[in-house]
């Protein structure tokens, strides 16, 4: 869900050129629940399952902010060129 949510707000931003779009918060909410789902799944004995949720969590807060980046990005270059 997380990289399905990234491949979506690839194609939103359009990403080479970056344009601004609110759209972007469907894919951000997507990618939080999956992030979420994912930490439900983290059990308290250190074994490899625990290690492999640990990468999983690690590669979705990867994507999340991936996509932070195209939501707010845009919006923080049009405040710097404004003024």
């Amino acid at each position: 869900m997380v990289l399905l949510s990234l491949g979506v707000s690839v194609l939103l931003s359009h990403f080479p050129d970056n344009h601004a779009t609110l759209l972007l918060i469907f894919p951000t909410l997507a990618a939080i629940a999956g992030t979420i789902d994912h930490l439900r799944c983290v059990r308290t004995p250190w074994n490899l399952y625990h290690g492999g949720v640990l990468l999983m969590l690690y590669m979705d807060l990867m994507a999340l902010s991936m996509i932070l980046f195209f939501l707010l990005y845009p919006y923080a270059l049009w405040l710097t060129h404004s003024t």
